[in-house]
């Protein structure tokens, strides 16, 4: 998977009654690594900013293996697809043996906050998504 890779050490407060990493501290890894990419790009700053930005409209998890303390994770972030007013992330998150834990979608709108409305995608951020992920994106239907 290309895109961005974030590392995070596993807190012993994310463990479980049974000793397993929580279903809820994967998420919080993956919102993590969501937000690191998402700066990357300058969205973070643009919503700081101008008010503009993204806005997490769904996500799902295909829970795949336990993860356990103590650890690392790895977070493995890319955007699949571009659409007009949104797009698809993809998460990838591994532990210290390269075991795949978890595979997570994200769908996210770009938003101005203030009118609360979607809106288009700039050309500029669609180009930023291609340099760093080191491709071109079609404009998905």
């Amino acid at each position: 998977m290309d895109g961005l890779q974030l590392e995070l050490r596993i807190d012993w407060s994310e463990i479980d009654l049974f000793g397993h990493v929580n279903n809820l501290a994967i998420m919080k890894y993956v919102q993590a690594a969501r937000v690191n990419y998402l700066e990357q790009v300058g969205l973070m700053q643009l919503q700081a900013e101008a008010k503009q930005g993204p806005i997490l409209a769904s996500t799902s998890c295909q829970f795949r293996k336990v993860l356990f303390y103590p650890g690392q994770v790895r977070v493995n972030s890319k955007v699949a697809y571009i659409k007009n007013t949104s797009f698809q992330m993809q998460h990838e998150v591994f532990n210290d043996h390269h075991e795949l834990i978890a595979e997570v979608q994200d769908i996210i709108v770009f938003f101005d906050f203030v009118d609360n409305t979607k809106l288009t995608i700039p050309a500029e951020l669609r180009e930023k998504f291609e340099q760093l992920e080191n491709r071109k994106f079609d404009l998905e239907p």
